[in-house]
């Protein structure tokens, strides 16, 4: 492999390591808050790139008001779950919030495949980057799309938005009170049933986010999730249950090994993120970044 197919295999697994990181670091928003393992979280991605897809077909609204508006629906849809379903289930086997969320993601992508099928007459849509992104630019080293540069850039500010927020702002201190020990901090006149709902909601706007930043590169269809979510639960794992860093330095550098892995050994492509995932578990089963439950 000579430098220059590696340097493009870096940036491609950058590419994927973007998406791996927005979406494990929601998951280990909603996990390290709430511990709730969501299942959904796939099918959230999804409904990022299907409501971007749907927002400009039927109000003609280009890339950058979706970027914003579909993320925030989303974000919706996670208060409407959160408060109307999985609060239900507070206090239950771990178990019921899985067969929950695997259900709801069922039902999602059925439903979304019958209204891009009913409504649009397609079963998958291309969706188009916007004319400020079209193009490549030329890095001295390689040449990369500009699209591409621009999902890395801004998935990169996102999550490291997201970890100051919650480990280093008041908020975050709040929201781990919340969560961690809900009586007392109900005690401080803080409503906590908010601040849980809030933290659901953030996560299942990450989700959002991913997919449409997604949907110009992978195109939109209503299974797009189902396999990306199986890579991103061994990403949370690797990275630590819980821990938004680890999720945000996994994400990347998964991302990296498969796509430099897949060039080197094509055969390999597909079982590299699981071998890494049984090779820590073996030595740390905290995961790379997280702690032992007991220190939590």
């Amino acid at each position: 492999m000579n430098t220059q197919l590696l340097l493009i295999q870096v940036f491609n697994g950058l590419v994927n390591g973007a998406f791996y990181a927005l979406l494990s670091l929601g998951l280990a928003v909603i996990f390290g808050m709430l511990r709730i393992v969501n299942f959904m979280h796939g099918a959230l991605y999804m409904l990022g790139a299907f409501a971007a897809f749907a927002l400009g077909q039927l109000l003609g609204l280009g890339f950058w008001p979706s970027l914003i508006l579909a993320p925030l629906l989303v974000g919706l849809l996670g208060v409407v779950l959160e408060r109307g379903l999985l609060s239900r289930l507070y206090g239950l086997e771990p178990s019921y919030n899985l067969l929950l969320t695997f259900g709801l993601t069922l039902l999602t992508q059925d439903l979304v495949k019958q209204v891009m099928l009913s409504r649009f007459a397609v079963s998958s849509a291309p969706y188009s980057p916007p004319e400020l992104l079209s193009g490549v630019v030329n890095l001295g080293f390689v040449v990369f799309p500009k699209y591409r540069l621009f999902v890395i850039a801004l998935s990169l500010v996102v999550c490291l938005l997201t970890w100051f927020v919650i480990e280093k702002t008041r908020v975050g201190a709040i929201i781990r009170a919340s969560t961690e020990n809900p009586v007392v901090t109900r005690a401080f006149g803080i409503n906590v049933s908010l601040w849980v709902t809030g933290v659901f909601a953030v996560g299942a706007a990450l989700a959002g986010l991913a997919g449409v930043l997604a949907a110009p590169i992978y195109s939109v269809e209503p299974y797009m999730g189902a396999e990306l979510i199986i890579t991103t639960f061994a990403v949370v794992v690797i990275g630590g249950m819980g821990s938004i860093l680890g999720s945000v330095v996994t994400g990347f550098a998964v991302g990296v090994l498969a796509a430099v892995g897949a060039a080197v050994y094509p055969p390999i492509a597909n079982t590299l993120v699981f071998i890494l995932m049984a090779l820590v578990l073996l030595v740390r089963p905290s995961g790379l970044f997280g702690l032992p439950e007991g220190a939590r």
